[in-house]
């Protein structure tokens, strides 16, 4: 990236967070804008969507929090969750004034950052810009709000071609495109350069082949959790030299389900939400992932590792193109058959497990941070009509 000319202020950015993907996806970013100081002033901005869980990262990652929202509360809904962060995160604005607000992703906390920027007349950056399913409440909300992010964002930061396609065919400008990679996969590598696999609060497992499960997304709550557990029970049950791991989410819907099916399981581990290096171990460390997770299918590429994916749809096609993931819904009968032929054929087995680069190769920071400090502010940008 070009130096910017010294005799200009730094851009000022302030990254919006709200979640534990956004706290992984962002924190490439932050730390490269960091670490040049001459051209980036970095203020980030929590709303509190969620709270544990990124309290973990954020201290993992060395972070901390400009502002604090808290807009978290006890059972707390889609409605609470965006007001009170389109008015927490509009007053923010108003006083930082920053040049740039970046949002990531498809959450409410995405969607208020952006619609606030949009307020205040301030650029938008939107990373991880273009992912559809087509199917507007698949998964909900989240379809609903990258796709309305889409329609304030100022520049688009698509993870890949197919995403850079999805806009354009929405009317986005393409000048106002630019195709990154995911900074998911710099994350990732960062994390399995860095310091060795840190240990578990938990049992080990009793086998050490497992599957690694992670279900929370709220098309899984109620029927399908309890379809994904009999799943699992009949997967350990025809094989005995397996096990599963399932970091729980902290959802009492989900807690509630697992616990009451699965805890007494003797070959089925139910631990607290793990740290991102814990996580990215565990997935290495897997012989197969089944998750609804939008991030885990990006991460599970980048590995070479084979996921099931538990949804009817996905934004990320890209997986199912390189062969690395089948989607396969909440059906049992459906999970455990893909499950028993993946890990009983060792020619298939090795079809899914290689790597691929579709979320790119580790840059995608670098690529966002140019764009933004090359942004010369003259370009009209369509917002399109879709």
């Amino acid at each position: 990236m070009d130096d910017r000319d010294l005799t200009r202020a730094p851009l000022r950015l302030a990254v919006v967070i709200g979640t534990r993907p956004e706290v992984i996806k962002l924190m490439p970013v932050i730390v490269a804008a960091r670490a040049r100081p001459e051209a980036f002033d970095v203020s980030i901005i929590r709303t509190g969507q969620h709270r544990e869980m990124v309290d973990t990262l954020m201290s993992e990652f060395g972070l901390q929090a400009d502002f604090d929202l808290r807009v978290m509360r006890h059972d707390q809904d889609l409605a609470h969750v965006m007001s009170a962060s389109v008015r927490g995160l509009s007053d923010l604005i108003a006083q930082a004034a920053p040049d740039w607000v970046l949002v990531q992703g498809d959450t409410a906390t995405t969607f208020a950052g952006a619609l606030a920027a949009f307020y205040h007349r301030v650029r938008v950056g939107h990373v991880e810009a273009g992912l559809r399913t087509g199917k507007r409440d698949s998964p909900f909300p989240e379809e609903a709000y990258r796709s309305l992010t889409a329609r304030l964002a100022d520049l688009h930061f698509a993870p890949t071609e197919q995403a850079r396609r999805n806009l354009l065919r929405e009317g986005i400008a393409a000048e106002a495109i630019i195709l990154t990679g995911n900074t998911v996969v710099d994350a990732l590598l960062q994390t399995l350069a860095g310091s060795p696999q840190p240990p578990v609060d938990a049992p080990p497992l009793p086998q050490e082949r497992y599957v690694l499960v992670t279900a929370h997304r709220r098309e899984s709550h109620g029927p399908a959790l309890g379809r994904i557990c009999d799943a699992l029970l009949r997967l350990l049950d025809q094989d005995r030299h397996l096990a599963a791991w399932l970091p729980m989410h902290p959802s009492p819907k989900v807690r509630q389900v697992l616990n009451a099916r699965l805890r007494n399981h003797p070959r089925i581990r139910l631990t607290e939400p793990l740290g991102y290096r814990a996580f990215v171990h565990a997935m290495a460390g897997a012989a197969l992932v089944i998750s609804d997770s939008g991030g885990v299918q990006e991460e599970c590429a980048a590995l070479g590792k084979p996921v099931l994916v538990m949804r009817e749809h996905t934004e990320r096609p890209e997986v199912l193109e390189a062969g690395v993931a089948v989607l396969v819904g909440t059906d049992a009968d459906r999970i455990v058959e893909v499950s028993t032929g993946l890990l009983q054929d060792r020619e298939r087995y090795a079809r899914m497990a290689h790597r691929s680069d579709a979320f790119g190769r580790g840059s995608a920071s670098e690529q966002i941070l140019a764009a933004l400090a090359g942004f010369d502010g003259t370009r009209e940008v369509t917002s399109g009509n879709g």
